[in-house]
């Protein structure tokens, strides 16, 4: 089996535990035998506690191939061994490490006969995944504009398999807009399936699958693993979905040496099938489990760590632990109301100058968000004041599909001869593509009115997509009243729920967060009397962004989602739009999800080393009303010591 190795003469060296490990970390590093659960606060040294524990097995006669070290990425597989190789001095070719997918396949190459593979099999990645399925609904002969496709089936069924739910069920509470065809969708799946076994093909799932029919199908390869995995470490426990967790139950057994190491105040990530259940019941799953608390913060600053300490604590469901600092103490976190998202945007561009005039670095500070659309403002700001930045939760806002796709539709009306916009427009019909595309625009292109003569180039489309066609021309001609061109957030409105919002559901697995980037450019757009001055103003600060983008030398602020900040951390952080129906959203509250959504706030927190600000807009930035907003229960509900207010005229 090939595994990850750095090649090294081997030396002589002795580990000083006593030395380089506080007390906290050197209990979990010097546990004996059985199960052990170590719960790694935030900043608390959680990486070296598994880097010492693997030395210390080794150190102490364990044969390295008779460690499984799991992770969630090949690359913190990777650079935990290489650390290991430097504290022992030894090579470790022979230890497993990687992620449970890489796991899995090293083990099915060598056993996958005897769950129904043939040797040699392929594996799909998701593009091939979506695909696939693609060709699963052409071969159904179903008119595909009423089913989801490639991309979302891939997700229900991704969502079905790691959670060991059924397929109706991920459907009805997590893609609603298709359960008036579920059995569709379930007959799909089969053929899916079907194929792959056929082709000899195997998709992410299918290696966790096979992985745990191996052993349980087959009790005598699971005797010979579990003698040959005599300890098994688990890194990020707190994520991994049920499917997983069986899979590390089954070849530890209950009594194993078994040991995760995880923070259950920071597990977030329940839509993408993480079950908090895992590490909250492991004692349970698990007597006798002895549990080892890293509380020894090296990150914070004392009075951040009390802000976390005093949101996190309102969580029942929760192994208490009060983080206490290394650091020095430092300033009190700000909590900033502003009038709207616009002077929140002013606000936090004013103190990012402020902060790099007195000497930090712009990449030392970032702005976290609960959902990706909340930083639109803010990105036009930036771009405004010459501030760099870099989106870690994905494109920018401009370079988006979705946002192209619609902008596409309003620039038809102010530039009938826009040929990219048309032939981006037409390819979302569905049974459109890029050559019928370019033979409806070469029928238009020279006409007197493109915009009218359009109405008569059905003659140039499949009989398949004749009827999106149709309901294309109808949004259209009523797009093209004179009124739009004053209410580009009335025309925006007219693409989205005329068509636009349906391709967004049968395209897309995170449709809503799509939607939501719509409907907070309708709200934006609201700002402007003329579609001609609204597309002018989206296509230079598009071009801005592009622009900023190719220089990749110089220090940005980092824009993210807290979602995709974990891990990380900057000397000065930025939370906006905490208010309550935005963080904590008012779909999470809605499904009883408070206590995920306050450990992602906690989450947040527990990023900044030295300067906090929380901020939240007085007035609602919801594209549909104007009013009042609360600020979110996650600042209401914080102890007045714990913070300073501060307002624009303070700074």
């Amino acid at each position: 089996m090939k595994k990850y190795f750095l090649h090294r003469e081997p030396r002589s060296f002795r580990v000083d535990y006593d030395k380089d490990l506080n007390p906290e970390q050197h209990a979990a590093v010097m546990h004996g035998e059985g199960p052990s659960l170590v719960l790694a606060g935030a900043g608390s040294g959680k990486t070296r506690v598994v880097t010492y524990r693997v030395a210390r097995l080794i150190e102490s006669g364990t044969p390295a191939d008779s460690i499984l070290l799991l992770t969630f990425t090949n690359k913190a597989a990777k650079e935990m061994l290489r650390r290991v190789e430097l504290l022992i001095g030894a090579n470790i070719s022979d230890l497993f490490g990687g992620t449970f997918h890489h796991v899995a396949n090293l083990l099915l190459r060598q056993h996958c006969g005897l769950i129904g593979y043939k040797q040699g099999f392929s594996i799909l990645d998701r593009e091939d995944s979506k695909e696939l399925f693609d060709a699963c609904i052409a071969d159904m002969h179903k008119n595909a504009t009423v089913l989801p496709k490639g991309g979302v089936l891939t997700e229900i069924k991704s969502l079905s398999r790691n959670t060991e739910t059924p397929i109706e069920d991920i459907v009805v509470r997590r893609f609603s807009h298709f359960s008036n065809v579920i059995e569709e969708i379930r007959i799909i799946s089969e053929l899916y399936d079907n194929k792959k076994l056929r082709l000899n093909l195997l998709d992410f799932d299918d290696l966790l699958l096979g992985w745990k029919r191996l052993f349980t199908e087959h009790p005598g390869i699971l005797k010979y693993y579990a003698l040959k995995f005599r300890y098994i470490l688990v890194d990020e426990y707190q994520d991994t979905n049920r499917l997983q967790a069986e899979i590390v139950d089954i070849t530890a057994g209950p009594s194993g040496n078994l040991m995760v190491v995880g923070d259950d105040a920071q597990s977030i990530y329940s839509f993408r099938g993480a079950d908090f259940e895992n590490i909250l019941k492991f004692p349970d799953k698990h007597p006798g489990s002895s549990i080892y608390k890293l509380i020894t913060n090296y990150r914070s600053t004392p009075q951040i760590l009390a802000l976390a300490n005093s949101s996190i604590a309102h969580n029942r469901r929760q192994f208490r632990k009060d983080l206490h600092a290394v650091s020095g103490a430092g300033e009190l976190p700000y909590v900033v109301a502003l009038r709207d998202v616009f002077e929140q945007a002013e606000f936090i561009s004013s103190v990012v100058i402020d902060m790099n005039a007195d000497s930090r670095p712009f990449e030392d500070m970032a702005v976290l968000y609960r959902s990706h659309f909340q930083s639109m403002e803010l990105q036009m700001e930036f771009q405004r004041k010459g501030i760099p930045f870099e989106v870690r939760s994905g494109l920018t806002f401009f370079e988006q599909a979705h946002i192209k796709d619609v902008l596409s539709f309003l620039k038809l009306l102010a530039n009938p001869r826009d040929e990219i916009s048309w032939k981006r427009a037409l390819k979302l019909i569905p049974g459109i593509g890029n050559i019928t595309a370019a033979r409806v625009f070469n029928f238009i292109r020279d006409a007197e009115s493109p915009a009218e003569t359009v109405f008569d180039a059905y003659i140039l489309v499949p009989k398949k997509a004749l009827d999106a066609f149709n309901h294309f021309l109808e949004m259209l001609s009523i797009l093209k009243d004179q009124r739009f061109m004053a209410s580009p957030s009335g025309a925006i409105d007219h693409v989205l729920h005329h068509g636009y919002e349906d391709y967004l559901y049968a395209a897309y697995p995170n449709a809503e967060m799509r939607l939501e980037d719509i409907q907070q450019m309708i709200k934006f757009s609201r700002r402007y009397d003329s579609l001609e001055k609204f597309l002018s103003e989206m296509t230079l600060q598009g071009l801005a962004a592009a622009a900023e983008g190719s220089d990749e030398t110089e220090g940005r602020v980092v824009l993210s989602s807290v979602h995709q900040a974990k891990g990380l951390e900057w000397g000065a952080v930025f939370m906006i739009s905490l208010s309550d129906g935005k963080f904590p959203s008012s779909k999470s509250l809605k499904n009883d999800e408070e206590e995920e959504e306050r450990r992602l706030f906690y989450v947040g927190v527990t990023r900044a080393r030295e300067a906090l600000y929380l901020c939240y807009p007085l007035t609602t930035d919801d594209w549909q009303t104007v009013g009042i907003a609360r600020p979110s229960r996650f600042i209401k509900e914080l102890p007045e010591n714990c913070f300073e207010e501060m307002t624009v005229e303070d700074v």
